[in-house]
């Protein structure tokens, strides 16, 4: 645990949050700044800044193969549901504490970035 990280504080109890999911290696919980109507995080127990932080597959692997369990908690298994994991400062990543982000509950369209190629005129 790193002792100034938000995430780990929320893992430790010390912050509260809204639980979906948790096992001894990952906890998911919904986020407070939610970009869809279901927005859960899943972040591992153990701290890695982000993916570029030396993750381990065993760690990584277990966190994706739970996304359909708590897809199904969170109603979206059938309808779909984008899984995004932003790594560095261009990512408009905000805490740094690996964390995958659960999306659905809405229709969504093709991502779209500052300056895309693809943003409509």
């Amino acid at each position: 645990m790193a002792d100034d990280c938000l995430f780990c504080k929320i893992v430790a109890g010390d912050i509260p949050s809204k639980k979906v999911y948790e096992d001894d290696i990952c906890y998911a919980f919904d986020d407070i700044e939610p970009e869809a109507p279901v927005h859960t995080l899943v972040v591992p127990k153990q701290h890695f800044e982000n993916l570029n932080d030396g993750v381990d597959a065993e760690t990584l692997g277990h966190m994706l193969s739970v996304i359909p369990e708590i897809a199904k908690i969170k109603g979206v298994y059938e309808s779909g549901y984008r899984v995004n994991i932003n790594t560095g400062p261009d990512s408009a990543s905000t805490v740094p504490h690996l964390h995958l982000h659960i999306m659905g509950g809405i229709k969504m369209g093709r991502a779209t970035f500052e300056e895309s190629f693809r943003l409509e005129d």
